[in-house]
């Protein structure tokens, strides 16, 4: 019999930091402004089931209630958590959230991040507005977000990081980001506590990627200037603000 662990208020001291700081986010962007139906990428890891538990424990708390849909793409090799879909579909009934799923056709013998990431997106977006939801919640984080800024800095001389709000013209569906205020430790420890803290990525590929090495990178930095991700991200997100403002 597998366990099914679902995380709901009352929330420990975390969740209610947690909880808040998402509140914090959707507010300040205006993320669920107009939105009754909200889809989920749901990879089955700590992040976007973290994603899940907050925005489920939010709908109809001070936010209107939202049909929530989360989306999971499955397949032989994808990027994500790898976890069995009938553990995350138990989840979803739980929470009485309708549970997608997506296959992915991606082979060994091609597999590489971008190729993987169009596919996977375009898969989401094609379930999500099939179900009438146009707005889809990501669970990027504030360390993905400063990962993000340093890649583009680096590698294409931008300074840009994951926008927390941004409409995809060329699809017609918007992308939010709650979890953008959050730490990566304060998810991995919530999810310890909750008790679905051990689905790991399995993917071949993104264990040796750009990414990866960039989170290397970043831990490299930390050993000189302690706050340098929290930083990086903090100031691609100010940046990015104020671009969007002089539009």
């Amino acid at each position: 019999m597998i366990s099914i662990p679902i995380a709901q208020p009352p929330w420990t001291t975390l969740g209610k930091r947690l909880e808040s700081t998402l509140r914090k986010a959707l507010f300040d962007f205006k993320m669920l402004d107009g939105v009754s139906k909200l889809a989920i990428a749901l990879s089955g890891g700590k992040d976007s089931l973290t994603l899940l538990f907050l925005l489920k424990a939010i709908s109809g708390r001070g936010f209107p209630p939202l049909d929530i849909y989360a989306i999971h793409v499955a397949g032989e090799f994808s990027c994500g958590a790898g976890v069995d879909a009938a553990y995350l579909q138990g989840i979803c009934d739980k929470l009485n959230v309708t549970f997608i799923q997506c296959e992915s056709q991606q082979k060994l013998e091609t597999l590489e991040c971008y190729s993987c990431s169009r596919e996977r997106r375009r898969l989401l977006f094609d379930a999500a507005k099939a179900v009438g939801a146009h707005t889809i919640a990501f669970g990027h984080h504030q360390d993905d977000n400063a990962q993000t800024v340093l890649m583009n800095l680096l590698h294409k001389a931008e300074f840009a990081g994951n926008l927390p709000k941004i409409f995809m013209q060329d699809y017609n569906v918007t992308i939010i980001r709650p979890l953008i205020y959050f730490s990566e430790e304060d998810i991995r420890t919530f999810s310890q506590q909750q008790g679905y803290a051990r689905i790991m990525c399995r993917c071949p590929v993104g264990q040796h990627s750009l990414r990866k090495k960039t989170d290397e990178l970043l831990r490299e930095i930390e050993a000189v200037f302690p706050n340098a991700r929290e930083n990086i991200a903090k100031a691609g997100l100010l940046y990015g603000s104020q671009k969007a403002a002089h539009r």
